[in-house]
């Protein structure tokens, strides 16, 4: 009985990334912008353009740290490598007053998204934040990477450049 449970389980898991020539797909899942307007996570990445996911809060310290860093070697991303980076915030209905104050004090020009109900975050399935993916040209999850040092932002940079073919 306790290997079913662990077979529907992890079944369970593995349906949020629809999987395709052993890539992950990003999952078909609705968020919201900072306005409230519902979008299509596939549907915002699809562009043509690598996409970074960064998915953070306003209580993260961490998080902020690598959102600032990243936001000062963002535009070298997006001139050299075709690069993009939203920001999903995964702060709770309550907490969603504090995000674009944030985003305002900081200086932040990149997407912020809002996934409150963290149906995208299950869909991905993890638990701790910062956590960063990179989406390639054509939707597949290529990297995944769980919180922050200083420094980071520069392993992704080289992430970055190589699929880029740079």
């Amino acid at each position: 009985m306790k290997s079913i449970l662990s077979i529907i389980l992890i079944a369970s898991l593995s349906l949020g990334f629809a999987q395709s020539g052993g890539e992950k797909r990003l999952p078909n899942i609705t968020i919201s912008t900072l306005q409230g307007k519902s979008v299509n996570i596939v549907d915002y990445v699809s562009k043509g353009k690598i996409t970074v996911l960064s998915f953070w809060a306003t209580w993260c310290s961490p998080c902020k740290r690598e959102l600032d860093a990243v936001s000062e070697l963002l535009p070298t991303w997006i001139s050299e490598y075709n690069t993009q980076l939203i920001a999903i915030t995964i702060d709770n209905a309550r907490a969603l007053s504090q995000v674009k104050p944030i985003i305002e004090e900081k200086g932040w020009e990149f997407e912020v998204l809002v996934d409150s109900k963290q149906e995208l975050q299950q869909a991905l399935n993890f638990q701790a934040i910062p956590q960063t993916f990179v989406i390639d040209t054509e939707g597949n999850i290529v990297y995944q990477h769980e919180g922050y040092v200083p420094g980071d932002e520069f392993e992704l940079e080289k992430f970055i450049k190589n699929l880029a073919g740079k």
